[in-house]
């Protein structure tokens, strides 16, 4: 009788420690240690100025709620909030750039706001309420939402309402600057539950990731004139290469039920065809022209992970990220390669209506 018992002690323990392992999530905790100070600030060691960006801390946001770790979670919301939004992000939209500044300070560098980053802070927020049932964060992600569509949204005649880029800076007396990477589809998608001007926003941000790629590249900045429309003429500055790359893996991770998925992926097919041609991305492309320069750093092979459908395509980028995986100097390649990688081991998935679909194990949740 102790025999069996205490062979199903060690079976339940191998069991206990198969759902730990199964909710650890290697590179998330790598990137803690290489990248997260621990008051919760993500520095970007490329710049001189060790600087700390909005982005970096939304994606990081996620990146914990994707990995069930609430403490990670709740140190990066802090330092956001107290360092880039004044103190409170029901208020301030937190600025983009924080860093060394002259002499010994450390402070903002730069105040004015990237939606990007807001949007996927506010998207956190409001999934990390739903999923750990804190009502506190969904109210502060529903106040952040409120002062995106104040502050970030406009209306373009001829368009309808679109995303800035950021608070000031993108709009001048003859038309717009937009970067399509900036709201992905499935975040628009859990925006339209808040109601306008949401609705609009899913549709036109469609518009601008199918009509700014000519020859099925996305761009990394367009211009859209008030007189010309879209502005897709060749010249030295409509490129597609570090920001464009996300368009791709936004796209990709879409939930196969959303209705805009197919046509995303029948317009991007010249990059998976060039990607599979070549065996690596691209780093740059013309988007006028459709021609190719160089080769992508390992962040954009993880990109393309859930982008490409092709099943040996994908073996190919699988195993250069697992061959070249980022290192403690490649912040940006790095946080490609979580979202790309994760998506891929199945570590999350977004739900049709832009949900997260967290792959928790019973263990995990029941241990935090």
């Amino acid at each position: 009788m102790k025999g069996l018992r205490r062979g199903c002690l060690a079976l339940l323990t191998l069991v206990t420690l198969q759902a730990s392992a199964a909710c650890d999530w290697p590179a998330w905790q790598q990137f803690k240690k290489d990248y997260i100070s621990k008051e919760g600030r993500v520095i970007d060691p490329s710049d001189a100025r060790k600087i700390t960006t909005s982005e970096g801390q939304s994606y990081a946001l996620f990146f914990a709620l994707a990995a069930n770790d609430r403490e990670a979670f709740a140190s990066l919301l802090d330092w956001t909030q107290n360092n880039l939004a004044e103190g409170d992000l029901k208020a301030h939209l937190p600025g983009w750039l924080w860093g060394k500044k002259e002499g010994d300070s450390w402070a903002v560098i730069d105040s004015n706001s990237a939606s990007d980053a807001d949007v996927w802070i506010a998207w956190s927020l409001l999934e990390a309420g739903r999923l750990w049932n804190i009502p506190r964060y969904t109210e502060v992600g529903k106040a952040l939402l409120s002062r995106i569509v104040s502050e970030e949204v406009v209306k373009v005649p001829g368009l309808g309402s679109m995303l800035l880029p950021g608070k000031v800076g993108f709009v001048d007396d003859k038309g717009w600057r937009f970067n399509p990477s900036y709201l992905p589809p499935q975040l628009a998608s859990y925006f339209v539950r808040f109601g306008a001007p949401w609705n609009a926003l899913q549709a036109t941000n469609l518009r601008l990731l199918l009509e700014t790629a000519p020859k099925g590249y996305s761009p990394n900045w367009v211009r859209f004139d008030k007189k010309k429309g879209w502005q897709l003429k060749q010249d030295k500055t409509f490129i597609g290469s570090y920001d464009a790359i996300r368009v791709y893996l936004w796209a990709g991770m879409l939930n196969d039920a959303d209705p805009h998925k197919a046509r995303l992926l029948a317009k991007f097919r010249p990059m998976a065809a060039q990607t599979t041609k070549a065996g690596i991305a691209p780093e740059k492309i013309d988007i006028a022209t459709g021609k190719v320069e160089g080769d992508g750093p390992v962040g954009f092979s993880a990109s393309l992970l859930p982008f490409l459908q092709n099943r040996d395509a994908q073996a190919v980028q699988r195993q250069r990220v697992a061959d070249q995986f980022p290192g403690n100097d490649a912040y940006y390649s790095y946080v490609l390669t979580l979202f790309g990688q994760g998506w891929d081991q199945h570590r999350f998935r977004f739900t049709a209506r832009g949900e997260l679909l967290p792959d928790w194990g019973q263990e995990c949740v029941s241990s935090h």
